[in-house]
């Protein structure tokens, strides 16, 4: 049983991780005029995919192994330690070629090989102690038990990608640190309507609106624009839009109720 799920997670992994690659060369094209910040989400769309897979195939091992955990049925154990070296040296070694990678649908491939990598593990292991003391049990158990470990941590994964789907903000951010920091630098009266929100996990997009004295040149809230733009950038927001406006009574002409001076 725990051969045959392994074979259809690798099979699944090898449809997934052909996804991912396709996926991930499109996020490398730059911003055009369909999408003007580049292609970096639709690697989100294999880390998708991959989770998917995971899990499907996680139910598929649940429902075959829980069974068998009240009906134990004996196995070939020769063939299984055999197949388990091989499965765990090659999914081992795709583990650690992957294990550098900082991309969401990178960490996602990684687990997926650490999956392979666990769940072969645990074939070798009720293999052997079948062959020698024919405890035909520990396969199912072992299989449950690895394949929940591998789902807890999907889902992390998977709450993780919707997040960035969702445009929430990045994991490290949060407004309040953003705009604290925008009002520590020298000339800025007031910061407000701060938006955060990450392309991919990687690359980080920020809007706001700062509030200038109103005797400002132009010359001035240029030079305090880029000053801003470089504190974000030293807090891993690269790309950021800043509406500078004068610290005077009245509405604002964007329509933000924050838009006035105390």
């Amino acid at each position: 049983m725990a051969v045959l799920a392994d074979a259809l997670h690798d099979l699944g992994d090898s449809l997934a991780l052909a996804l991912t690659w396709r996926f991930a060369k499109v996020a490398e094209k730059k911003g055009d005029s369909s999408y003007t910040f580049g292609y970096r989400r639709f690697s989100l769309i294999g880390a998708l995919v991959m989770a998917m897979t995971l899990i499907a195939g996680g139910l598929f091992v649940l429902v075959r192994a829980i069974p068998r955990i009240i009906n134990p049925e004996p196995s070939n154990a020769q063939g299984m330690i055999l197949l388990a070296i091989v499965g765990v040296l090659v999914n081992g070694f795709a583990a650690l070629r992957m294990r550098g990678g900082s991309s969401l649908s990178e960490r996602v491939v990684t687990w997926h090989f650490v999956e392979d990598v666990l769940g072969w593990v645990a074939v070798l292991i009720a293999a052997i102690a079948m062959r020698i003391w024919n405890i035909h049990i520990l396969d199912p158990i072992l299989s449950v038990l690895i394949t929940l470990y591998v789902l807890w941590n999907i889902a992390k994964q998977l709450k993780e990608t919707l997040v960035i789907l969702l445009q929430g903000v990045p994991a490290g951010l949060s407004v309040e640190l953003v705009e604290s920091e925008i009002a520590k630098i020298a000339g800025v009266m007031g910061v407000h309507h701060t938006h955060v929100w990450t392309q991919d996990g990687e690359h980080h997009v920020l809007s706001t609106h700062v509030l200038c004295n109103p005797d400002c040149s132009i010359r001035e809230c240029s030079t305090l624009r880029t000053t801003i733009k470089d504190r974000l950038a030293e807090l891993g927001v690269p790309h950021a839009t800043i509406e500078m406006e004068p610290a005077l009574g009245g509405d604002c002409p964007d329509g933000c109720e924050d838009c006035f001076s105390t």
